[in-house]
């Protein structure tokens, strides 16, 4: 979502399971959209915007307790994942529903529609090959109480031959409305359950939030077992779930904050302004005497962008209303960062200070340890032996050593 003023561009990749003929997507808009507002986006995008923001590991590496010297941290990335017929034409004015425009674009066969009833409409969705559950017209009637109109698409079978793609390219469309929200309540209607959404805001001044849901940011900066780094994309996917069960499901997760100048550790470089761009960031084009053609910036710069990253599992329960957004002026940034200690290699007989190294070192796996249990929701047992240690040795008691 790319958000300035008044105007934005949103940029749509669906993970869509099933032959593309069953495919459709309906999103309200504020108006009807011109041919040249609806844009066929670049998948590569995605794979940058989620490779630079991804939640990540760094490591340090234990300096020699005898020598005392640091070795240089290693970023380590983590990216993970965020991924029909010919329309008929047919107005039907007894349903109260109004084509106002309809264009190919790339695979996709789009029409924009107007309604005056919420049923009208929803028949009219299943008279042209939509397969919507019944009762649907519940959930259009709030958009229809907004004057909204709907953007609708299925794929052109054709076209979507012609590209020789095995997946469905990003819909990118530009509007302006003085609302700053997605909507998210139609996208529930065909849900087997609870839904996964990364949004990626790119605003000019700072970051972005809900405000009629609670904003939290993801625990960050803990330290974890060094044998975290084996299966970094299990550890984070146990955390988030567990996350989410402790808020009950009811808030939005910060996962970055950052400006699209620079990064501080980089898991990918940042996106260049032709890349911005095409993904609708068009306020640059007036800041080209202050921002080089490309990032990154040397730290002590800034770029009229800042990028958050929010990501939301939600379910009809859970999220009863659309999402409402606001930038806020808080450039800090953040981001989703777990942190892994490499043990120093040596022997405790080096040195007095490697034996005590040692014996701190035993105490700091078992806090890595209590860290990852508490983050995922793990039993004790589990992350003891993720960390390497045996759960049957129990710590001595807590005054054990307190004077040595």
């Amino acid at each position: 979502m790319v958000r300035h003023e008044d105007k934005t561009v949103l940029s749509l990749m669906n993970d869509y399971r099933g032959e593309p003929s069953e495919f459709a997507l309906v999103v309200p808009v504020p108006e009807v959209l011109h041919r040249e507002q609806i844009h066929i986006g670049d998948r590569e995008l995605f794979r940058r915007i989620d490779a630079y923001s991804s939640p990540r590991l760094v490591e340090y590496y234990d300096p020699n307790p005898c020598q005392i010297m640091m070795r240089e941290m290693t970023p380590m990335d983590a990216a993970r994942l965020a991924a029909g017929s010919k329309l008929r034409s047919a107005q039907t004015e007894s349903l109260g529903v109004t084509i106002e425009a309809q264009y190919t674009v790339g695979e996709y066969d789009i029409v924009i529609l107007s309604a005056t009833q919420s049923d009208g409409l929803e028949e009219w969705l299943h008279i042209n090959g939509y397969h919507i559950p019944p009762g649907a017209s519940r959930a259009l009637k709030p958009y229809l109480r907004q004057n909204m109109k709907f953007f609708v698409a299925k794929i052109n079978l054709k076209e979507h031959a012609a590209t020789g793609l095995s997946y469905l390219r990003p819909l990118q469309f530009a509007f302006s409305s003085p609302k700053f929200m997605l909507p998210i309540r139609l996208g529930m209607l065909n849900a087997q359950g609870p839904q996964d959404l990364v949004i990626y805001a790119l605003t000019e001044n700072g970051r972005v939030e809900t405000t009629n849901y609670r904003t939290r940011q993801l625990p960050t900066g803990v330290d974890l077992p060094s044998s975290v780094k084996d299966d970094f994309q299990s550890f984070y996917k146990d955390m988030f779930d567990h996350q989410v069960r402790l808020n009950g499901m009811t808030t939005v997760f910060t996962e970055y904050v950052w400006n699209m100048a620079w990064c501080d550790p980089c898991a990918a470089q940042p996106l260049s302004q032709e890349e911005l761009r095409k993904l609708g960031v068009f306020w640059l084009s007036d800041v080209n005497r202050l921002v080089p053609q490309m990032f990154p910036l040397p730290p002590q710069g800034m770029a009229p962008v800042i990028l958050t990253r929010l990501h939301v599992r939600y379910s009809a329960d859970t999220f009863p209303e659309d999402l409402v957004f606001q930038e806020t002026q808080d450039t800090e940034h953040y981001q989703a960062r777990y942190v892994l200690h490499r043990p120093w290699q040596g022997s405790p007989n080096e040195c007095p200070a490697a034996k005590t190294y040692f014996e701190e070192l035993e105490q700091r796996r078992r806090k890595e340890a209590e860290n990852l249990a508490d983050l995922t929701g793990w039993n004790m047992e589990k992350a003891l032996r993720k960390a390497g240690l045996n759960p049957s040795e129990k710590p001595g008691p807590w005054w054990h050593g307190l004077w040595d």
